[in-house]
């Protein structure tokens, strides 16, 4: 899963890696040699391009780098399978599934969550239907539930827009994942609750959605006659023999003394069992095996063993349907992305729970397929950072590639990276609810360095420094050490729209509102709640002094009491202020609070929010002309103008990120 309140939920964790898995840069090369020089050289076998995909070369390569990796990012235990030409190649297990009994790894029996690559099963199930006649990719979804998903703009949604994360879905956090297994509703009833609002419209905008992804599978449902879980057991893992598969929740016992234990770091204590609250979206679990069972079905047009689960034209609709929204990174197909590299055609899935972190990767024209999962987040979140460059070092070492030589000259390559500058938001984000407030927190920072090259400084390489951009082509630009790239579109001579290979396919980057541009705005509130807290600190202080040396504060009734009214209203704005930054930490650091064990607070905050940010604006106005009328000094009545900025900064930014309002659906 990736969701959006666990970024870290998120997209989302980068670990610097030790410099022995970094990728090198290019040796000093000493003069070429002469004519007479090169006669006296005597001739030497060159070795191969590349070393070749074999089963005693691959292992010996990852022996040799899996242990010290997740040994140096305090990763408890990894699985890697890789596939090739019908057959799996190798599949490895690393450290434990369980630390305190040194239980180690088993790649045939210890089942992962691979999370969000979950929904690979979910799309192939669909892709079952829709061959089968009983769903269609382009017809209304609301003709297969029995709810209404209400239309955006008149236009309703397809199973072609769900799988391609362009059904316009704001995020949806809560119920998303939790422990306890009382908490879980059907998948019905879950879906039922709470229906995310349609920011975007069909078919434009990428924004991952989980709640979409189950929606898929709740159709499944309606359509089949069966549980979701029923039916992947009987058309999935069945004909696949993947006897060490389930989606099932929590656990069935034949497979529960299997499961690896999930790791926040090897050195923490193990977490419970995650509950998936939009099951279809990530609750699976599986050994890596049976992963590669999966995999190799894909990969020969949907036969396994003599058992097919799909078609060969639905493999290829599946696999070979792009949807091209900024060329030329990485696309969405149907259900799975690119993760194009070294010229060759790969599509992929990720998936995150709190603890299991997983890639896999098909390439499709080399009939070779790559997955991995890791049972820790471990230090400054390494299982991220080392499952995207495991992937990449893979192919670098046995499906090479020549990487794009272009280069746009420097004064045009200046001009475009400032045109990129400003501040960004992520089209994957809550839009209606009090969670628009990690849009306040995350918005991106696009700058221009020194030498007039394009500067990200959030995005880091795995080395922890900014990566060195290189415009390639027109708006491209390169990782000058890697393989990832960016891409931006222009609207009529300004960039509108940009964003990296790694996440193109499902989530973008638009300019963020003037009215919500974090640029000018963090400033503003963080000066607003400065002002108030000085005003609240320096009331005691103040009435202290004044007793102290014999000076009353002389003001008439009306005037004490818009002195004090003033304070208070500060007062409980810290306060409010300071209950929501609480209630948001609580949230993003315990999946237990993303349920409705929170309700409560968050209507006491959105009630507070009305009461103290609305009310305390219009006590700071009166109290202004209040002191604007009498004779006090020319300080105070600077001072009344500050606060009354203040306060309508924080009611500015309490209406436009959603504390204010009314609901407890996230």
């Amino acid at each position: 899963m990736r969701s959006s309140a666990i970024l870290g939920f998120g997209l989302a964790a980068v670990l610097a890696l030790p410099a022995a898995f970094a990728q090198q840069s290019s040796s000093l090369l000493p003069p070429a040699a002469t004519k007479e020089q090169q006669a006296a050289i005597p001739a030497v076998a060159q070795p191969p391009a590349s070393p070749q995909l074999t089963r005693q070369d691959v292992e010996a390569w990852l022996d040799g780098y899996m242990p010290y990796a997740i040994k140096t990012g305090d990763i408890a235990g990894a699985v890697v399978v890789i596939v090739k030409d019908g057959q799996i190649l190798s599949e490895r297990g690393y450290g434990y599934s369980d630390v305190a009994k040194r239980t180690p790894v088993d790649p045939q029996r210890t089942l992962f969550r691979p999370g969000s690559v979950s929904k690979l099963v979910t799309w192939t199930a669909v892709m079952q239907q829709v061959e089968q006649g009983k769903l269609d990719l382009d017809r209304d979804v609301n003709a297969y539930l029995d709810f209404k998903i209400p239309p955006r703009d008149g236009k309703p949604i397809t199973l072609r827009n769900i799988m391609t994360h362009t059904a316009g879905f704001e995020e949806a956090a809560k119920n998303i994942m939790f422990y306890d297994p009382a908490r879980l509703a059907s998948l019905g009833d879950h879906l039922k609750a709470w229906t995310p609002t349609r920011v975007y419209a069909p078919g434009g905008t990428p924004a991952y959605s989980n709640y979409a992804t189950a929606l898929a599978g709740y159709m499944v449902e309606r359509v089949s006659g069966q549980s979701f879980d029923d039916y992947v057991d009987r058309n999935i893992f069945a004909p696949l023999g993947m006897a060490h598969s389930t989606f099932r929740q929590p656990l069935p016992a034949r497979l529960a003394a299997t499961m690896s234990k999930g790791y926040p770091a090897a050195s923490e204590d193990p977490s419970k069992y995650e509950i998936v609250g939009p099951a279809p979206a990530g609750s699976l679990a599986s050994s890596g095996a049976d992963m590669g069972r999966f995999m190799i079905a894909h990969l020969q047009e949907g036969v396994l063993g003599g058992q097919r689960i799909l078609r060969p034209e639905t493999i290829e609709t599946m696999h070979n349907s792009p949807l091209t929204l900024l060329p030329p990174l990485n696309r969405m197909e149907l259900g799975f992305f690119e993760t194009n590299i070294n010229g060759r055609e790969v599509i992929a899935h990720l998936g995150d729970t709190q603890d299991f972190h997983t890639s896999l990767h098909l390439f499709l024209k080399d009939d070779v397929g790559f997955y991995v999962s890791f049972n820790s987040l471990g230090k400054d979140g390494a299982a991220g950072s080392l499952r995207t460059a495991l992937f990449e070092d893979f192919a670098d070492r046995y499906l090479p590639g020549r990487p794009n030589a272009g280069r746009v000259p420097a004064k045009e390559a200046a001009e475009h990276a400032r045109m990129m500058a400003g501040t960004w938001v992520n089209s994957r984000r809550s839009e209606t609810n009090f969670f628009n407030l990690l849009e306040l927190l995350g918005q991106l920072k696009v700058g221009v360095g020194s030498k007039g090259e394009l500067a990200i400084s959030a995005f880091k390489g795995l080395n922890d420094k900014p990566r060195h951009w290189v415009e390639v082509a027109p708006f491209v630009w390169n990782d000058a050490d890697g393989h990832e790239r960016i891409a931006a579109k222009v609207v009529d001579g300004k960039v509108v729209r940009f964003s990296f290979d790694q996440i193109a396919p499902f989530m973008v980057y638009d300019r963020a509102v003037w009215y919500k541009n974090s640029a000018w705005l963090a400033p503003a509130l963080y000066a607003a709640l400065t002002a108030m807290l000085l005003t609240v600190l320096l009331w005691p202080v103040a009435a202290i002094v004044r007793r102290r040396f014999g000076a009353p504060l002389k003001l008439d009734r009306r005037e004490m009491r818009a002195h004090r009214l003033v304070r208070i209203a500060g007062l409980l704005t810290l306060v409010t202020m300071i209950g929501w930054m609480v209630l948001v930490s609580a949230m993003t650091k315990n999946i237990d609070n993303l349920t409705s064990a929170m309700d409560p607070f968050i209507w006491l905050l959105e009630i507070a929010s009305l009461v103290f940010f609305a009310g305390g604006s219009v006590i700071a106005l009166w109290h202004a002309w209040i002191v604007w009328r009498g004779n006090r000094r020319w300080q105070a009545k600077l001072w009344s103008v500050v606060l009354v900025v203040a306060a309508l900064a924080v009611l500015w930014v309490g209406l436009a990120f959603k504390m204010i309002s009314f609901g407890v659906n996230y």
